[in-house]
């Protein structure tokens, strides 16, 4: 995977936004800061251009940053827009001791999207970020989107989630002590399990880099809050737009993220088979085939003609229910 490379120091700033750097790669990729709240700067990078609708914009997972997604920024911006970040709290974003909810990474986003006039974009979001989403879609609503990826992760259904799986719940909250008590040794673990194909070099290294810039206060308190936090399973009855989920087939939550396709209205659902958690690194053609198969809906579909969603949910197995997993915590098994 090709890394941004810096090329220019400083440019200049304007309407909140401080363009740091441009990079050599990725259709003259550029790195700015953009305030979304007060005090609140995260670290964009835009690259590509305006020619082919929608901008695309693509949400890192949990402590993760923008790097993350950047084999897929260098894939698409060849022929659409294409902004990733890093959420608040992570990588070069202001790492804040309050606010690190999917409620407030919506809103950062809301005020991003904003700033960047990023008209109508698609959401694509991974792992925490599909919580994130679900947060947005339950504030904003869709009618200003083009369209929604959620990326291997069962949306929260916030503290039943705790009476649910108990087993489960007992064994995140064991975990913290791995995490707090040695964070790289925990992060190795981690990238370790959820990327398994090989990647080029620095890859998995640079993934780690940017994870140890969250302190490990503020990456419990943000697992908590995604994972048993608010119920966001309403906001699909709200999702009235284009929706595609990608599972890895080996998936804790795969069960899960099927029965939640069917709770909306024509949702794609697309399974990837011989991948782990980052199924955008394990398998990219596979994930970039699903992913060009919705932008040619996008491209044909209007929001408003959608038909109206199913409000009312399927009863879950039990096995469905004990299969929630968090895979941000299997590495240390």
């Amino acid at each position: 995977m090709p890394q941004l490379t810096r090329r220019s120091s400083t440019l200049g700033f304007a309407a909140g936004i401080i363009i740091l750097s441009s990079y050599a790669h990725a259709a003259d990729a550029v790195a700015k800061r953009v305030t979304v709240a007060p005090g609140v700067q995260l670290h964009v990078v835009e690259a590509g251009r305006a020619a082919n609708k929608p901008t695309i914009v693509f949400i890192p997972g949990w402590s993760a940053s923008a790097e993350i997604w950047d084999e897929q920024i260098r894939h698409w911006s060849q022929n659409y827009r294409v902004i990733s970040f890093d959420p608040r709290s992570q990588g070069d974003s202001t790492k804040t001791s309050s606010g690190n909810t999917p409620e407030q990474r919506a809103a950062d986003l809301h005020a991003l999207l904003l700033a960047e006039h990023a008209d109508h974009p698609l959401l694509v979001g991974w792992s925490q970020a599909v919580q994130d989403i679900a947060a947005y879609v339950s504030r904003y609503r869709t009618a200003k989107l083009a369209g929604i990826v959620l990326v291997d992760a069962a949306v929260s259904d916030g503290a039943k989630g705790i009476a649910a799986r108990p087993k489960q719940a007992a064994a995140q909250f064991d975990r913290f002590v791995t995490y707090v008590r040695n964070q790289e040794q925990y992060l190795r673990g981690m990238f370790g399990f959820i990327i398994s194909k090989p990647q080029p070099p620095d890859v998995v290294e640079h993934a780690i880099t940017a994870a140890m810039k969250t302190p490990p206060s503020v990456g419990i308190a943000q697992l908590v809050a995604d994972m048993f936090g608010s119920d966001l399973t309403p906001a699909f009855a709200k999702m009235n737009c284009p929706v595609l989920i990608i599972a890895a087939a080996s998936s804790a939550e795969l069960a899960r993220q099927e029965a939640e396709a069917k709770l909306i209205a024509g949702a794609q659902f697309v399974r990837i088979e011989d991948s782990s958690h980052a199924v955008f690194l394990d398998q990219p053609e596979q994930f970039e085939r699903a992913l060009a198969d919705l932008l040619k809906k996008v491209g044909t579909e209007s929001n408003e003609a959608r038909p109206p969603v199913q409000t009312k949910a399927p009863a879950l197995r039990r096995s469905q229910l004990e299969d929630r997993t968090p895979v941000a915590f299997l590495a240390d098994e």
